[in-house]
């Protein structure tokens, strides 16, 4: 189409240019003439010139003709050499698809900063044949590109096809980032499950720093994922991780959450299968938050968290990461998650424990926690019935205060009761 419209564009031109060719070439023969009563002279001189002008016209459409046609050749060239790739990355990736084999998807954009990401991703997986890094990128960023394509062969380079733009309502002009965001989520992980035919992915976003730990996280929870119908998602982050809400001595301590952490996480074909029909087309996490989609389903996450975002500058606001993301404290301390027993995570081991130590820790207020008069040792409860009540005493606590969709925006929530470890004096 692009083509076809330069190709107009050129004889427009010569059209043009050789009607002012023959105005001034005709003028000029009336004006300059030797014989000025003889008008069979003039129209021969004028005659000659248009042949002259013609020919040079024929010569120009013939160059034209030649570049677009070897424009052609060097677009179908090209053309031919990214089928080639996308089939040979295919065929590799359906070769490697296996059981026990679960695909590193890394979302790519614009930000040469991946290789922070990709460096590692590739550091800490223990095998690339079990852990095969896919990168997709939008964008059709070529510094990004030049960045994933140095990595060769320990990564596969995808690219989101569809670059067009996005008709967004209006009001929503300034936030079309993330119709782009949902379009690429949407596209990519139906080359990972349906094109690949992986059963289980894990979604790396290019600006997140990984724990070294995080592979084996990833891989001693998948069992339970297959086998809890009660979950539909592991994730590698805390909401709250802050240092001052979070046991740090417990590095091997997992959770059940209601809410949908996101920022690292992994999920199964089957969950796919029910997302991709009705995929939005747009805000894609809080999407997924919601009833309709969550359908009382839990996700595992840490006690602290195994993933950590650089990513001031993006979609999201810049002032939400300096205020809170960038806080977030990163998993130090290795824990082998494959060789523990994570059976206390499965609904019914983990749901009487939880109901259990909820109803045996004794009721406080928040101004005895925040004085530190609490008698008793060990857990307590602080009880809420209002969201104006849980928005207080979050914001005392320092945690993160928001209500989405029914659900308090806290990846701590459970049942729906908040766990959460505070440092505190005594006195």
């Amino acid at each position: 189409m692009r083509r076809n419209h330069l190709a107009g564009i050129l004889f427009l031109s010569i059209f043009t240019w050789v009607v002012i060719i023959y105005v001034l070439l005709y003028d000029r023969i009336l004006h300059n003439s030797t014989s000025p009563s003889d008008p069979n002279y003039n129209l021969g001189q004028l005659e000659t010139k248009i042949k002259e002008e013609f020919k040079a016209t024929d010569r120009l459409l013939s160059d034209v003709k030649r570049v677009i046609e070897s424009q052609r050749e060097a677009e179908q060239e090209e053309q031919a050499a990214v089928d080639d790739e996308r089939k040979e990355n295919e065929r590799r990736l359906q070769a490697l698809s296996g059981q026990d084999v679960v695909a590193v998807l890394v979302f790519a954009c614009s930000r040469v900063t991946v290789r922070r990401c990709l460096d590692q991703l590739i550091k800490y997986r223990p095998s690339a044949e079990q852990f095969p890094i896919i990168v997709s990128q939008d964008c059709q960023h070529q510094p990004t590109s030049d960045v994933i394509d140095s990595y060769s062969s320990q990564v596969y380079h995808i690219k989101q096809p569809d670059q067009s733009e996005i008709m967004v309502p209006p009001k929503e002009k300034k936030f079309k980032g993330y119709f782009k965001i949902a379009r690429h989520y949407g596209w990519a992980l139906n080359q990972i499950f349906f094109v690949y035919n992986f059963s289980t992915a894990i979604i790396i976003e290019d600006d997140l720093d990984t724990s070294p730990d995080i592979f084996s996280y990833f891989r001693a929870t998948l069992p339970l994922l297959h086998q809890d119908p009660t979950l539909w998602c592991v994730s590698a982050w805390n909401d709250n991780g802050k240092v001052d809400l979070i046991d740090t001595n417990s590095p091997e301590l997992l959770h059940r959450t209601d809410f949908f952490p996101g920022l690292g996480w992994m999920l199964t074909k089957n969950v796919w299968k029910e997302l991709a029909p009705k995929w939005p087309r747009s805000y894609w996490d809080d999407w997924m938050r919601k009833p309709e989609q969550r359908k009382g389903r839990a996700c595992i996450r840490p006690e602290v968290s195994r993933t950590r975002t650089f990513g001031k500058i993006g979609v999201s606001n810049g002032l939400f990461y300096e205020k809170h993301l960038k806080h977030i404290h990163l998993n130090d301390k290795y824990v082998e998650f494959t060789d523990r027993n994570l059976s206390y995570l499965l609904k019914d081991n983990y749901d009487s424990a939880f109901v259990r130590s909820v109803y045996e820790s004794p009721i406080i207020n928040y101004q005895e926690l925040k004085f530190g008069v609490i008698v008793p040792a060990g857990s307590v409860r602080i009880s809420y019935f209002t969201k104006v009540k849980f928005k207080l005493i979050s914001k005392a606590l320092g945690l993160m205060d928001e209500f989405r969709v029914s659900i308090s925006l806290i990846s701590l929530t459970y049942f729906p009761s908040l766990s959460l470890f505070l440092k505190i004096n005594l006195r």
